[in-house]
């Protein structure tokens, strides 16, 4: 039986009898082990709790902890049963290196006890226990000792990975594998060569770098690296946020880098080539849900189920992931902050052949300098600004997003000159309309082909990968002419 307790704050009026609840539950197609089980109600705010919905009637949260040693049977503690553990985390230690953290399923482990390692292969290898924990709320306590039931973090088992099996060596079985998704968007890293490379960060060798990168992967399962032959690497994750995670992460480290627009994976099989799909779950008001349904049509999704309650739209989408990309960000405009997006990865399916790219230029600085608000109003009607006035850019920065195709270099520093005449109102007709300050989401949502982030620890910058503009055009022109010879 399941144990259902409310944690929200105690509203008597919504549930006053627990026959309507089991009621609901049967209409719903719940089966009657589903529908009929205990039920605590308990109020978080004031921290009672009892087995019916009266708060005046609740003392304290005893009856929580009364249901849980009455209903959830208690994990077995045979010790005679042969050790199985299966990993879920990882953990990295400077002087115990990788930990494994994990559920006892059987028998019981010791300190310094002898152990095999069961990996995805199959393959059985024999190790040894050098230190064992276990979980006292947030922290880990040292333990000589732990049975079936308990979450311990083991270190000794130089390559394991999560969902591999930790077992006893005189008879090793190994549990059922948890499956690892594998990557489907990547970026390139490169060493930060800006003309701001190197002020703002401590780390910001591609050695450093380098050792950073693969020092995730010991960690991380899911991430893959591969060097590049002209000195960068190609970072694999599940998905772009997956990706900004691990950005933002080293970046608040003092890490210094750039990286290029997001990537999917595709794959071939058979001469066909398939592209990642991704299911895509949408919570928000009933009054958003036609802007929502218009922009996920236009990047050819298929919806799946669509439902509103109480005023909310609950929308599942399939959709392709190199359509999603830059998709979030839209959302929380649309939504004006209100909805909820959650994406996972489905499967590979046939690649349709659409492609999204964006419709609108960029707006990059014409010389390097400061920003000032005099050259700021000149060009703010040309398209959106990403910064604001006495800010530090160079001559190939994007500074904004220009309201046509095509990009557009102003001059941003430019200063109004000076003289000794003067009106009467002056000045006073000028508005400087608020910039958008681009996150690192926002900022990899946005960039194309032609751009990258600069990431420091203190900025988020974006540029042309070609800062000057004749150096671009010649760049743009080889690749009309590399173009035509391969349709020849």
């Amino acid at each position: 039986m399941n144990l259902v307790v409310d944690a929200n704050v105690l509203i008597s009026s919504l549930i006053s009898t627990h026959g309507k609840t089991f009621d609901l539950f049967v209409e719903l197609g719940a089966s009657e082990e589903t529908a009929f089980f205990p039920v605590v109600f308990a109020s978080g705010r004031e921290g009672r709790a009892g087995l019916t919905p009266e708060l005046d009637k609740m003392t304290d949260i005893t009856p929580i902890f009364e249901a849980i040693l009455e209903y959830i049977p208690e994990p077995a503690t045979n010790i005679d049963i042969p050790l199985q553990m299966r990993v879920t985390t990882l953990a990295k230690d400077n002087y115990k290196g990788k930990i494994a953290i994990g559920k006892i399923f059987s028998g019981k482990i010791t300190n310094g006890q002898d152990v095999v390692h069961i990996n995805r292969d199959g393959q059985q290898i024999k190790t040894k226990i050098t230190s064992l924990n276990t979980f006292k709320g947030l922290g880990k306590i040292e333990a000589q000792e732990a049975f079936a039931g308990d979450i311990v973090a083991v270190s000794g088992i130089a390559n394991v990975n999560i969902g591999e099996t930790i077992a006893d060596p005189t008879s090793p079985v190994a549990l059922p594998l948890l499956s690892i998704e594998e990557p489907t968007v990547k970026v390139i890293f490169m060493v930060n060569n800006s003309p701001f490379g190197g002020r703002e960060g401590e780390f910001k060798t591609s050695s450093q770098i380098r050792e950073r990168l693969y020092k995730e992967l010991e960690t991380d399962v899911a991430l893959r690296v591969e060097d590049n032959p002209e000195g960068t690497w190609t970072v694999s994750g599940r998905g772009e946020l997956h990706l900004a995670i691990l950005i933002e992460r080293m970046r608040r480290e003092g890490y210094e880098f750039q990286v290029s627009r997001p990537h999917v994976i595709n794959k071939k099989v058979d001469g066909v080539t398939l592209t990642p799909f991704e299911k895509v779950y949408i919570e928000a008001p009933e009054a958003y849900s036609g802007i929502i349904i218009q922009k996920m049509g236009i990047r050819h999704a298929k919806m799946d189920n669509m439902d509103t309650t109480d005023g909310i739209t609950y929308l599942e989408f399939t959709v392709a992931t190199k359509e999603l990309i830059g998709y979030r960000s839209e959302f929380i405009t649309d939504t004006k902050g209100l909805g909820i997006i959650n994406t996972a990865f489905f499967d590979f399916e046939k690649d349709d052949g659409f492609t999204r790219e964006r419709d609108r230029g960029s707006m990059i600085a014409y010389e390097s300098g400061e920003s000032r608000l005099y050259g700021l109003v000149n060009v703010q009607d040309q398209g959106e600004l990403f910064i604001e006035p006495a800010v530090k850019v160079y001559m190939g920065q994007v500074i904004g997003q220009n309201s046509r195709s095509g990009d557009l270099r102003v001059n941003v520093c430019k200063e109004k000159k000076l003289s000794n005449m003067r009106s009467k109102g002056d000045g006073s007709a000028e508005h400087f309309n608020t910039p958008r300050i681009m996150g690192l989401e926002d900022a990899l949502d946005y960039i194309d082909d032609s751009e990258l982030v600069e990431v420091t620890p203190k900025s988020i910058r974006i540029r042309k990968i070609y800062l000057n503009e004749l150096d671009e055009k010649k760049h743009r022109n080889l690749k009309k002419q590399l173009a035509s010879q391969k349709a020849i």
